[in-house]
C-alpha cells in the first residue's frame, strides 16, 4: 500500500469540541467576549514540526502509550509522519506477539476454567505468596470449588452408588406360571419354593377347613404347580 497516495489527501475527520476551529466566526466570538480582535491565523494551530509555520490543520496521533494524543501537522509533514509511522516501534518480536494475543480479549484479564480468582489477594487471582494454589480435587469432569456438590453427597468420599440388580433367572412359561399360582416371584429358591407349598396345603386342604371341599380347585392347583416347578429342578 502506498502511503503516500493522494487518497489520504481526502480523508477528513470531525473535528471534536477540544479542536481549534477556523474561520472568522470564532474570532468574533473570542473578540465579542475579550474585546480583542482575531482572525482566521490566531485560531488555527501552528504546525508542530520543527521550523514550520503552516497551519495544523492534520492530525496524527503520538504513538503506543499516549493513545488519544495527537500531534498538529500540514499535509507535507503528516504525509511525512504517516509514512514513517509505526505503533510498535520499540518492541521485539515476543513482545508483538503478546501484544496481539491479548488483543483479541481487549486487554482484559482472564483465568482458566474451574479456576477461583477471588482465591488469592483480589488482583487477578494471584496468590499472595506467590505459589500456585492447588486445583481442587475433581470427583467428576468439571470442578466444584466452592464444594456445592460435594455438600449435597453427590463427591467421592460420600458417592452412593446403586447395588447391581440382580439377574433374573431365565424361566419357561410353563414355570413362570406355576410359581405365580403358588405366590412366588422368579428368584424363589428351593427352601421358598417348598415352604410356600406346606403353607398353602395347609390352608387349602379339606382337613383344615372341617371338610369342607369348596377349596379342591384351588389345592389341585398348587399341586400341579408344585410337580412341574420339581420337573423343572427347582425343588
Amino acid at each position: 500500500m502506498d502511503l503516500n497516495s493522494p487518497l489520504f489527501d481526502r480523508i477528513r475527520i470531525k473535528p471534536t469540541c477540544d479542536d481549534p476551529k477556523s474561520g472568522t466566526r470564532t474570532g468574533a466570538k473570542a473578540g465579542a467576549r475579550t474585546g480583542a480582535t482575531a482572525g482566521p491565523a490566531s485560531a488555527e494551530a501552528a504546525c508542530e514540526a520543527p521550523g514550520c509555520t503552516h497551519p495544523g490543520l492534520y492530525r496524527a496521533p503520538k504513538g503506543r502509550k499516549q493513545e488519544g494524543q495527537y500531534w498538529r501537522f500540514c499535509i507535507d509533514h503528516v504525509r511525512a509522519y504517516n509514512a514513517a509511522y509505526n505503533y510498535f516501534d520499540g518492541m521485539n518480536d515476543a513482545a508483538v506477539e503478546a501484544y496481539q494475543k491479548d488483543a483479541i480479549i481487549g486487554h482484559r484479564p482472564t483465568w482458566s476454567m474451574g479456576v477461583n480468582p477471588a482465591a488469592g489477594d483480589g488482583k487477578g487471582g494471584k496468590p499472595k505468596d506467590g505459589k500456585a494454589q492447588p486445583e481442587a480435587e475433581r470427583d467428576w469432569a468439571y470442578a466444584d470449588p466452592l464444594g456445592i456438590l460435594r455438600a449435597n453427597g453427590l463427591g467421592a468420599s460420600s458417592r452412593r452408588q446403586a447395588a447391581p440388580e440382580p439377574q433374573r433367572p431365565r424361566h419357561s412359561a410353563a414355570v413362570r406360571k406355576a410359581l405365580d399360582v403358588m405366590g412366588l416371584d422368579e428368584n424363589a429358591d428351593t427352601a421358598a419354593i417348598k415352604g410356600q407349598y406346606k403353607t398353602l396345603v395347609k390352608r387349602f386342604h379339606p382337613d383344615a377347613n372341617g371338610g369342607d371341599r369348596s377349596f379342591e380347585d384351588r389345592l389341585r392347583d398348587i399341586i400341579r404347580a408344585h410337580d412341574v416347578l420339581r420337573a423343572a429342578g427347582l425343588c
